[in-house]
C-alpha cells in the first residue's frame, strides 16, 4: 500500500504544477496591440483680414487727390496641379452721402505692392461697385506657413496703396464707402 500512496501523491504534486502554469502570477499583467486607420481630408481653403477702419488724406495743397493705404493680411492652401487662388475688392456701394466721390464713375483706384504669397496685382486697377477687381492671384500647390513649396510667411500680406480723386465739384463733408475683400482658393 504505500507504493499506491506514493503514486497519488506524485500525481497530485504534478496536477499543482500544471494548474499554476496554466494561470498568470497575481499581479502579472497582460498587453495587447491594436491598429487603427486614421484619414483626414485636406482641402484648399483661404482666410482674410483688414483693418475695420482706412482713411485717405490729401497733402492739403489745392486740388490734389487723396491717398492711403491697406495692408490685407491672408492664408491660404491650394490644390496641388489644378489648384488657384484669388485676392479681390468689390465697393460695396457708393460714396455715402452723395455729392462728393464716386467709387462708380471710376474715382477710387489702387495698385498692388508685392505679395508674400502670390502675385500682387499690376498697374493701376479701378475699384467698382458692379464687379470684383482683382489684389492677388495665387498659383496651384501654394500655401502659407513655411515648408516645401509654402510661404514662410505667416500670415501672407500685400499691401494696397489707395488713390481717390478730389474734384472741385465735391461738396464739403465726410464721405464713406464700404469695400469688401473676398479671397478664394481651389
Amino acid at each position: 500500500m504505500e507504493k499506491v500512496i506514493a503514486i497519488q501523491r506524485h500525481r497530485r504534486s504534478w496536477r499543482a504544477i500544471l494548474v499554476l502554469a496554466l494561470f498568470p502570477a497575481y499581479g502579472a499583467a497582460a498587453t495587447g496591440n491594436a491598429t487603427q486607420t486614421l484619414s483626414a481630408q485636406i482641402n484648399a481653403i483661404g482666410k482674410l483680414s483688414v483693418p475695420a477702419n482706412s482713411t485717405v488724406t490729401s497733402a492739403g495743397t489745392t486740388f490734389t487727390g487723396y491717398s492711403g493705404s491697406l495692408t490685407v493680411s491672408y492664408r491660404a492652401r491650394t490644390t496641388a496641379t489644378t489648384g488657384s487662388g484669388s485676392l479681390t475688392v468689390k465697393a460695396s456701394a457708393d460714396f455715402s452721402p452723395a455729392g462728393g466721390p464716386s467709387v462708380a464713375a471710376g474715382q477710387l483706384t489702387y495698385t498692388c505692392g508685392a505679395a508674400t504669397l502670390g502675385t500682387a496685382c499690376s498697374g493701376m486697377q479701378t475699384a467698382s461697385t458692379t464687379s470684383q477687381t482683382n489684389i492677388a492671384t495665387i498659383g496651384s500647390d501654394a500655401c502659407t506657413g513655411g515648408g516645401g513649396s509654402c510661404s514662410t510667411a505667416n500670415p501672407n500680406t500685400v499691401q494696397t496703396s489707395l488713390a481717390l480723386a478730389n474734384s472741385p465739384a465735391y461738396k464739403t463733408g465726410t464721405y464713406s464707402a464700404t469695400l469688401t475683400f473676398t479671397i478664394s482658393a481651389i
